[in-house]
């Protein structure tokens, strides 16, 4: 294990395990976090690993390194501000690898942050658009109704939900 900062290192579509494997092979330290989901064929069931945050891994790295990184076969960029990559707080990157050590069931949802506007993407509200809140750790869609200056809200599962 090294000293340097944790980077997001951004990959091309379903490439998440071959840059892994890549940058293991050259040296550095990297992270993939997964997941299991359970896959229906025709004739059996079948639990596979996938990317926890698909399109992206994390990897230690020196600075000078990051032109050796951004050559990697699969790899698109490392993440930032427009200034170049920026470090990933450690803190972070330690939460999902604890998340994942401790074998709690875990999957990938919408990065939403409250008063986003969303857009509910099935069930009986399909299309139906309002502004995300959280309350006491519950996501409610606020539908409003402006020249009234009225609002109704309803609880919804942040997975159905999409930023617009």
């Amino acid at each position: 294990m090294n000293c340097y900062p944790w980077y997001a290192v951004q990959t091309k579509a379903r490439h998440e395990r071959a840059v892994a494997r890549y940058l293991r092979s050259q040296g550095l330290e990297e992270y993939l976090p997964l997941h299991t989901v359970q896959r229906q064929w025709s004739d059996r069931l079948k639990s596979v690993e996938l990317p926890l945050l698909k399109g992206y891994l994390f990897c230690r790295v020196d600075p000078p390194q990051f032109k050796s990184i951004l050559r990697a076969p699969g790899v698109v960029h490392l993440l930032g501000y427009g200034s170049g990559p920026e470090p990933v707080p450690e803190n972070e990157v330690l939460a999902i690898w604890r998340l994942q050590e401790s074998k709690l069931a875990a999957w990938p949802c919408p990065y939403l942050r409250a008063g986003m506007e969303v857009r509910i993407r099935s069930g009986a509200l399909a299309g139906v658009v309002g502004r995300l809140e959280r309350i006491k750790n519950q996501s409610r869609l606020v539908l409003s109704v402006n020249l009234l200056q009225r609002s109704v809200a309803l609880e919804v599962d942040p997975e159905i939900v999409e930023a617009l």
